[in-house]
């Protein structure tokens, strides 16, 4: 079949808007007609190359849509099933899956490679195979997905809000509240408030933090965070410092969540900087591939038993941590519908990012 798709053919290149051949479903795969896709950081670092990945390659990872073929051995769900889309494939398995850590599922290893996980490709143009973001590439009106990147939701939640579950807001969430460890009455600061770090806010809250701190250098972000829980916002560390300091009497957050644009070595020492005794420091945000140093205090990691936590989904099991979170959103608990920005046609993608890269969305989406 024909679909209308975004692709990247290089670095630094803008995406691409074409008809591509998509192939139908094999063995334990399936066809989705999206309804939306979020506009996520992760594919701008397809674009700078923070994020290696064989290219041409059809961007996008975070969606969701209605089933409208399965391959053959697929019994999970059927033609005309709601589903969302996890950006990580979880087989439920290898060892990571039982021990209930999915989110490090073996085909984990897959999602950067280019092609599905049988090693194949399933989008063609240009007389060249092209790859699939994540194995998904849901910047198109439909893919073919493995079923291992399928969960199934209920018929009566918005496909729309539903989409961003598949990556930032579970991401986010799960930062704060699983590999943070966020519990009541505890003191976060969040680092940088974009499409992850906005849902950091939100589970801090959610978990029982009595103090959120949201740190942004931009003023709409930190303004919109105190939609979603933040109780305190700081333009700058030095000003999260003396914030958290006055908060705390000096015993400084139990919590830091990195969610910046990019990791950076430096932001490591930074967040240190603001925990307190067993203070825990999530590294969420993409560092550059080729960065091996940071910068930190051992005195500090040592002597103040300070935590470095990378994280990884927001250390989240999709096939329970996604339905939950929109038992959540239907609970009135979670906000979905206030993340999204701006809309946009899968034809006004570059829009979209040139958007995000001038701080003006929490999260935009493409709407098919």
């Amino acid at each position: 079949m024909k679909t209308t798709a975004a692709v990247l053919w290089g670095l630094h290149q803008k995406w691409e808007v074409e008809e591509l051949q998509l192939d139908g479903p094999r063995e334990r795969e399936v066809l989705v007609k999206l309804t939306a896709s979020g506009l996520c950081h992760s594919d701008e670092h397809l674009v700078t190359g923070d994020m290696p990945m064989n290219l041409p390659v059809v961007g996008g990872h975070e969606g969701a849509g209605i089933v409208a073929e399965v391959g053959p051995g697929v019994t999970e769900v059927q033609v005309g099933d709601h589903v969302v889309l996890s950006f990580i494939p979880a087989c439920g398995r290898c060892r990571p899956c039982a021990r209930g850590m999915s989110n490090l599922c073996e085909y984990g290893a897959a999602i950067m490679a280019g092609p599905q996980l049988d090693g194949t490709f399933r989008f063609h143009g240009r007389g060249y195979d092209i790859g699939q973001m994540c194995v998904l590439g849901t910047f198109s009106e439909y893919t073919v997905v493995p079923i291992s990147s399928v969960v199934k939701v209920d018929k009566d939640i918005p496909l729309d809000k539903a989409a961003l579950v598949g990556c930032g807001v579970t991401t986010g969430y799960g930062s704060a509240v699983r590999t943070g460890a966020t519990g009541d009455g505890d003191t976060v600061v969040v680092m940088g408030v974009g499409g992850l770090g906005i849902n950091a806010v939100q589970g801090a809250k959610i978990a029982g933090a009595r103090y959120v701190i949201a740190l942004d250098p931009m003023a709409y972000k930190r303004e919109r965070s105190l939609e979603f829980g933040a109780t305190h916002v700081a333009a700058d560390v030095a000003e999260a410092y003396q914030i958290v300091t006055e908060l705390t009497r000096g015993t400084l957050a139990d919590v830091c969540v990195v969610t910046t644009d990019s990791a950076e070595g430096v932001y490591v020492a930074q967040a240190l900087s603001l925990v307190g005794k067993r203070g825990r420091v999530v590294m969420t945000s993409i560092p550059h591939p080729t960065d091996s140093h940071v910068a930190l205090s051992l005195f500090d990691l040592t002597l103040y038993e300070k935590q470095l936590r990378g994280c990884l989904f927001g250390s989240s099991n999709p096939r329970s941590d996604i339905f939950r979170l929109l038992e959540l959103y239907q609970a009135g608990r979670l906000k979905l519908d206030e993340l999204i920005t701006r809309e946009y046609s899968i034809e006004d993608v570059n829009q979209g990012y040139e958007d995000l890269r001038n701080g003006l969305n929490l999260r935009g989406l493409i709407r098919y």
